[in-house]
């Protein structure tokens, strides 16, 4: 089989789960898309390269998962410093102290299983900054380890923790307000 035949039947067969892949981690269809296209151009570029030695979805997702470190990091570095004056007044004190109260810990196991709840929570993942939701997604949903997350979005692991952090304080006061102020 030819170079160009061999990376037709890919496109053909792996399109439909690189993109599902692609909107999971970048919760963006139209940037998922492309960086499908990117993972292809990428898989046509260094087809010689490829040994065979694992399945062709293998070397695509693998592709396909550096693509999406490199946006993250490119969006990283080139996105405005998130302001937190939503959360902290002037001298740092916390502008609603709601965030603090807990939550009632005997739901936690119902609200896994409730398809409404898991909705919610999409949404307000969606809706943080671009900046956070890969290293939420890849040490929460992925458990991956901080230090392969911090070398893999290529930021230190302080720094790290204070994405994680942050990325919380936002969806718990999202899911306050989506959630829990509705119950």
């Amino acid at each position: 089989m030819t170079k160009n035949e061999a990376l037709k039947s890919w496109v053909e067969l792996y399109s439909g789960p690189l993109l599902k892949r692609a909107i999971y981690l970048l919760s963006d269809k139209e940037e998922a898309e492309d960086i499908v296209q990117e993972v292809f151009l990428a898989a046509f570029s260094s087809y010689d390269s490829f040994e065979g030695k694992s399945q062709p979805l293998t070397w695509l997702m693998a592709i396909l998962n550096r693509k999406a470190a490199d946006f993250y990091r490119k969006k990283y570095k080139s996105e405005p410093q998130i302001r937190l004056d939503h959360f902290f007044d002037e001298t740092g004190s916390w502008k609603n102290d709601g965030v603090l109260n807990d939550w009632n810990a005997s739901q936690e196991s119902e609200l896994l299983d409730n398809k409404d709840f898991n909705k919610t929570l999409e949404d307000c993942i969606d809706n943080l900054p671009a900046r956070w939701k890969m290293p939420l997604k890849l040490y929460y949903l992925q458990e991956k380890k901080a230090p392969e997350v911090s070398q893999e979005l290529q930021i230190s692991t302080t720094n790290l923790w204070k994405i994680l952090q942050r990325s919380r304080m936002q969806l718990r006061e999202c899911l306050d307000l989506n959630w829990f102020a509705n119950l």
